[in-house]
């Protein structure tokens, strides 16, 4: 499988202070990566430095995608290249629909202007997929939207972009248990031998139809772990601190 993602001794700070301290992380085509780890471990903080957020500064180590060293690129420039991030806490977006800002995002990064009715209809099917009621397509990002519904206009975003590497922070956070079937049965949809998925989570149930290839432990700053699957059962009986 080709090598999408390479990280290597990467060290990130965050207004000042070091969160990510030399880690190394390879990703291919076709997998799925989990991420766990304690809270403030740096799981959130490797993401957006791979998205190149701004607030994160890379201190050390470089960022490759399909060979390419992205370590300094604009976000921008990262989301051409084939990158998506679905955040953990989405935000809302005045004065522009769903529809328009997916729309309009799918037009810059493919180089291609969007015909509307085409893209109207596979946004409904997709719409339909995730059970989320059409009307959503006509309103405000994220405005008024519950929890739930920001986070699958995130994964509805990622289906609609046709990322090579989507990254999911925490996309089960706030859902309730059919929620996070349907969530999990469309990204597991979305994957195929042509992308990755880089999943961060703290329950089991997304997992559960997205059947991970690599399991890592971040504790502070490192990945101190990585396996298989089987890791997610060591967590769940005996937590982190049998990875200290």
């Amino acid at each position: 499988m080709a090598e999408l993602l390479n990280i290597e001794g990467l060290k990130v700070e965050v207004e000042g202070k070091e969160i990510l301290k030399g880690l190394d992380l390879t990703v291919r085509a076709g997998e799925v990566h989990v991420i766990m780890g304690t809270n403030g471990a740096g799981k959130s903080t490797l993401f957006n430095a791979v998205m190149g957020h701004p607030k994160y500064t890379v201190t050390g180590g470089s960022i490759f995608f399909e060979g390419k060293d992205i370590t300094r690129m604009p976000v921008d420039e990262r989301a051409k290249a084939g990158i998506f991030m679905a955040f953990q806490a989405p935000i809302a977006v005045q004065g522009i629909s769903v529809e328009n800002f997916t729309r309009s995002a799918k037009s810059t990064i493919s180089g291609e202007t969007q015909r509307i009715m085409p893209f109207r209809k596979k946004l409904k099917a997709q719409m339909e997929e995730l059970k989320m009621d059409s009307s959503y397509a006509s309103r405000y990002v994220n405005d008024g939207f519950s929890g739930g519904e920001r986070k699958k206009t995130e994964i509805l975003q990622m289906c609609m972009l046709e990322p090579k590497l989507a990254m999911l922070d925490e996309i089960d956070s706030g859902l309730d248990v059919d929620a996070v079937r349907v969530v999990s049965q469309t990204v597991a949809k979305y994957h195929d031998e042509g992308n990755a998925l880089m999943v961060i989570t703290h329950h089991s149930e997304i997992l559960q139809g997205l059947q991970p290839d690599v399991v890592h432990v971040l504790i502070d700053g490192k990945i101190v772990k990585s396996g298989g699957p089987e890791l997610i059962q060591v967590i769940e009986e005996k937590g982190y601190d049998s990875f200290r």
